[in-house]
């Protein structure tokens, strides 16, 4: 596969924004394979989730949905629904598209957040290529509610020139080139490891429920969260409690919110990158997971020295669910970058959940 199609890593998003093509961002929100895109001052209630028709901008469709000002600093409130300007708009050269994932601090507090992109009828979806707009954010915060400031960080965008998901043939050849799964302990696994699989190039993962603490729940108790407080601004109990496992299963209600890891580290190089996608119902019914990428670099260590690392989950069920230990609880794809990102997820100097082994709690809490 051509090393030049793929993902865009830090090195081109930073070409994009000193060239125009990306308006309104900041360098600093920059990672080794995405842009943060920002809430901007400008943000309505409005009556439900909605998407353009192909050409109509978001602005257009402002007044036609009795959209209300939303005041700057005052609560997003539980299951109401706000669309927010971003901060950056793009104007993106031809044969470069993009999608979007929420930002694991805005998933890990169950706020929902889908980018929209002027004329685009689909959520994250920043296309067909060289696609010119704004792009604005439908927010709802499904369990407590939450103080987003102006230039809080809600989405990821990443661009492409290519789709280079890797093929069930690639991922085998991948497992032995980059290691890219280990146990919890440490020991690699290999591709004849992973035991259940769905043969379309995805790496199926499992339910961890041997970490001192296998995950959180809401409880339901409605106190407001202020973003803007910065880290562990926030005691975890007032917000969630610890998961008690019967045995080796754990017990999950149907509407509830829960915080869970997977049994796997994953390994990310450089070269490629990683994004969580939707189980489907053969799983059971359940989402789980919001923030979906996961960067290049990931559990890699500075030198390659890494044995991988869990993803945290987002699990919301829709239906009473038992989920016993290795259950299969979440689903990945690896896609090539163009290049390595000069500076990759585990060479950053700062990173919220670098440290994290098992169920890990959004940045806010201590």
């Amino acid at each position: 596969m051509s090393k030049n199609l793929g993902a865009l890593p830090d090195s081109l998003l930073q070409d994009l924004v000193d060239a125009g093509f990306i308006k309104g961002a900041s360098s600093r929100n920059i990672g080794p394979a995405s842009l943060d895109l920002c809430i901007s001052d400008e943000v309505y209630r409005v009556n439900g989730m909605f998407q353009p028709r192909i050409g109509e901008t978001i602005r257009s469709l402002i007044e036609r949905l009795d959209a209300r000002q939303h005041v700057v600093g005052a609560p997003f409130e539980r299951e109401v629904v706000y669309l927010a300007r971003l901060n950056e708009s793009l104007t993106l050269p031809q044969g470069v598209y993009g999608y979007c994932n929420p930002k694991s601090s805005t998933g890990r507090h169950d706020v929902h957040v889908r980018v929209l992109a002027d004329g685009v009828p689909r959520y994250d979806a920043v296309t067909p290529t060289g696609f010119l707009g704004e792009l604005w954010a439908v927010i709802i915060s499904r369990s407590y509610p939450v103080i987003i400031p102006t230039g809080e960080p809600l989405s990821q965008l990443r661009l492409f020139n290519a789709n280079t998901r890797l093929s069930e043939e690639e991922i085998e050849i991948a497992f032995s080139r980059w290691k890219l799964l280990h146990t919890l302990s440490g020991e690699e696994l290999s591709y004849g490891d992973v035991q259940i699989r769905d043969d379309d190039g995805s790496i199926i993962l499992t339910l961890d429920l041997d970490s001192a603490v296998a995950g959180y729940e809401y409880t339901g108790r409605q106190r407001i969260l202020d973003f803007s407080q910065g880290k562990k601004a926030y005691d975890a109990e007032d917000f969630f409690e610890p998961i008690n496992v019967c045995g080796e299963r754990i017990y999950l209600r149907r509407g509830g919110f829960y915080i869970l890891s997977t049994a796997e580290a994953v390994r990310v190089p450089p070269c490629l990158a990683c994004e969580m996608v939707p189980m489907d119902e053969r799983s059971g019914e359940f989402r789980s997971h919001y923030a979906g990428f996961i960067d290049p670099g990931w559990g890699y260590g500075k030198d390659g020295e890494g044995k991988g690392r869990p993803l945290t989950l987002e699990v919301r069920p829709f239906e009473d669910l038992v989920i016993f230990k290795n259950h299969p609880i979440a689903k990945i794809k690896f896609e090539q970058m163009t290049k390595p990102p000069i500076l990759h997820y585990d060479e950053k100097a700062e990173c919220n959940y670098g440290n994290q082994s098992g169920p890990k709690l959004a940045k806010h809490f201590k």
